[in-house]
């Protein structure tokens, strides 16, 4: 069946790009234009026509790319076509009264490539992340993984254990047979060796995912020490209720940020206190559950009663946290490490967003990063715990078994075997047209 979609953000735009794939393509192309196709891989101006009744429906810049050189690995054909919404719906309308033409399902075309061959698994995902990506660190990780990253690292580690099981298969089944001296010498040696390289990209603290899916920067402090006031500062605009009486904020409150790179939660949350209500207590304690899980955490404070703020501050104040001191234009806070800002002036902001990109950047960068998605951790996971049976069997046939196992919890990761049971979770979260 041949599919056609809106590949490019639906809404108004300059220009829209509709995308069709499969057998009927060049027939589609050849209907709407009512011409010859064009030479591939060339774009060409064309009068696009409903075949239906011969009306215009647009000039257009048309491509044609034959299979297999195209994207999905089949014949595709693309309309780059005005981007008002009549214009689309037109062009989109003919299409579908096309014989053998239907309108693709989201992540159809990316997965069309993968089924042919033209891409892994890996590099799937990583087209969703670039699609998905809000900041230049999200950008740059998913680029080198569409770009084969991650598959030729896995790629070589399955490589590696084929290698291994050729050596143990041929031990089990040619055994009367005159094999090359030392066969199996050192295959513990490095079946360990291997799995230590698996556990090591594995012991990343989760470094690449939570690049992937964002930071959490929870703010936390007493009541009205300001911590909507900074929310909104940082934010730029009013993202929260101000407000002198206290527990005004009872739930969290998110604000989504670009921070030297990195995609950034920043969450303001409940005051803490002693003697609250049911309601505000509840949002304390989904505070502190946040508190626990956040990737940094402001502590603020109150430099106009600093005693007191210090006080009830105190036991949020390790060496994870940034303490902050609010409303510096009161009065002047002391004790080492506090980074002074006023939430009214607007004085000491930009330091502190240089010291939170500094915290982040120092979290960041030592080694090299990990798995990008849970998925490839618990094939990863799977593979280590088969190697490290393999090299502790002792019987040629139990071992050669479990490397069969890790070899297929890799081959899984790129789709080098059978993965239909998990294209539908994969491919679910693309958008139509990719």
């Amino acid at each position: 069946m041949t599919i056609f979609a809106l590949s490019s953000a639906p809404g108004r735009a300059a220009v829209a790009v509709i995308r069709v794939s499969g057998p009927a393509a060049g027939d589609a192309l050849k209907a709407l234009t009512a011409r010859a196709l064009p030479p591939p891989r060339q774009a060409a101006l064309r009068r696009l026509v409903d075949p239906a009744d011969g009306r215009m429906l647009d000039d257009a810049l048309v491509l044609w790319f034959a299979g297999p050189r195209s994207e999905t690995g089949e014949d595709m054909a693309e309309f780059q076509v005005h981007g008002g919404r009549a214009v689309v719906a037109g062009v989109l309308a003919a299409l579908a009264r096309l014989p053998g033409l239907r309108p693709a399902e989201p992540g159809e075309f990316t997965r069309r490539a993968v089924a042919n061959g033209r891409i892994d698994l890996t590099a799937a995902e990583a087209i969703g992340d670039l699609v998905d990506a809000d900041t230049q660190r999200q950008h740059e990780q998913a680029l080198a993984e569409a770009g084969g990253a991650a598959a030729r690292r896995y790629d070589a580690w399955r490589e590696t254990l084929i290698g291994l099981m050729a050596r143990l298969e041929a031990a089990i089944d040619f055994s009367d047979e005159d094999l090359p001296a030392g066969l199996l010498s050192g295959m513990e040696e490095e079946m360990s060796a291997l799995a230590a390289a698996m556990r090591g990209h594995l012991e990343d603290d989760g470094r690449a995912e939570r690049l992937r899916r964002g930071l959490r920067v929870v703010i936390l402090g007493a009541p009205n020490v300001g911590k909507s006031s900074l929310l909104n500062r940082l934010a730029r605009r009013e993202a929260a209720i101000v407000a002198e009486e206290a527990g005004t904020t009872r739930d969290i409150v998110e604000v989504t940020l670009d921070i030297a790179g990195f995609a950034v939660t920043l969450c303001d949350t409940a005051g803490l206190r002693e003697g609250a209500g049911a309601i505000e207590a509840e949002g304390m304690r989904r505070a502190r559950l946040l508190a626990q899980e956040a990737d940094l955490r402001l502590v603020l404070l109150d430099a106009s009663c600093w005693r007191e703020s210090l006080a009830a501050a105190g036991v949020l104040m390790d060496s994870q946290a940034l303490v902050v001191a609010n409303k510096v234009d009161l009065a002047t806070p002391s004790g080492h490490g506090v980074l002074a800002v006023s939430c009214s002036t607007g004085e000491g902001i930009d330091r502190l967003v240089g010291e939170i990109a500094r915290r982040l950047e120092a979290m960041w960068q030592p080694g090299p990063a990990g798995p990008s998605h849970a998925r490839h951790r618990a094939g990863l996971e799977q593979a280590v715990s088969a190697l490290q049976r393999a090299a502790g069997a002792g019987e040629a046939a139990l071992a050669a078994e479990d490397l069969r196992l890790a070899a297929t919890a890799l081959g899984r990761l790129t789709g080098r075997v059978d993965v239909e049971d998990i294209l539908d979770a994969i491919f679910s979260r693309f958008c139509i047209g990719k």
